[in-house]
């Protein structure tokens, strides 16, 4: 069954093109579009997408308000829709505020085509996904305000193995499976099986709060991506 995606946006234009980019995917449906928040809500609840691809700024209901209605809904009856919100770089307080509403993450509006489709996948898959600029943006300059929604605390019995510390600096890195699998030499079936013991170890809902934490338990230092080589490919 292809993934379906409802496009939220309140620039037609903006929503063509979108619409263009995702249906070059065979794997992709759009199944509707919506104008602001108000229409967001209503099209969600008659069309159940699998992901929402949410403008965060808009007149009316914005994007963070909609995602936080949106995710509510859905939760309340046990169904899952993914909210993928676009922001841009003069935009992070939004951004912060739209992932503390349930996005499941974020992306550039000036995204290629081709990131925009696999991030719909991997959220449409269960995961998170951000740009890491955005992620090193957010997370040098939000740690704190992030720190409320973040489980775990300073002082806690660390319950990671040496592999799993490794994953986790990559992780909040903005690295994918693949790239972590390449840097680790370990196969991408291993990298994921990590994530997900990591998630449940640490009771962390998605890899953006696994950022997170390794941010504010000083596993990665703010500023460090701009330090390191980065990934090996892309």
């Amino acid at each position: 069954m292809p993934v379906s995606v409802l496009l939220v946006d309140d620039q037609p234009l903006v929503r063509a093109g979108f619409r263009m980019i995702l249906e070059s995917a065979p794997h992709l449906s759009v199944v509707g579009e919506a104008s602001d928040g108000r229409e967001a809500v209503r099209a969600v609840r008659g069309l159940l997408p699998d992901v929402v691809l949410m403008d965060v700024r808009m007149a009316g209901m914005d994007g963070i308000e909609a995602t936080r209605q949106i995710v509510s809904w859905a939760r309340s009856l046990d169904h899952r829709v993914r909210v993928l919100a676009l922001t841009t770089f003069d935009l992070d307080e939004y951004a912060v505020e739209v992932l503390r509403a349930g996005a499941a993450g974020f992306l550039l509006k000036d995204a290629p085509p081709s990131e925009l489709i696999s991030a719909v996948e991997v959220v449409a898959d269960g995961s998170a996904v951000v740009s890491p600029p955005v992620l090193r943006r957010l997370l040098d300059r939000f740690v704190p305000l992030l720190s409320a929604a973040s489980p775990g605390a300073e002082g806690d019995e660390d319950p990671l193995t040496a592999r799993e510390h490794e994953v986790l600096r990559l992780l909040a890195r903005g690295w994918s499976n693949a790239e972590i699998a390449a840097h680790l030499v370990l196969g991408e079936t291993t990298v994921k099986s990590h994530v997900g013991g990591i998630l449940a170890k640490l009771g962390l809902r998605d890899r953006v709060q696994a950022a997170v934490y390794a941010y504010e338990h000083g596993l990665v230092r703010p500023g460090q991506l701009d330090e390191d080589a980065g990934p090996p490919s892309r």
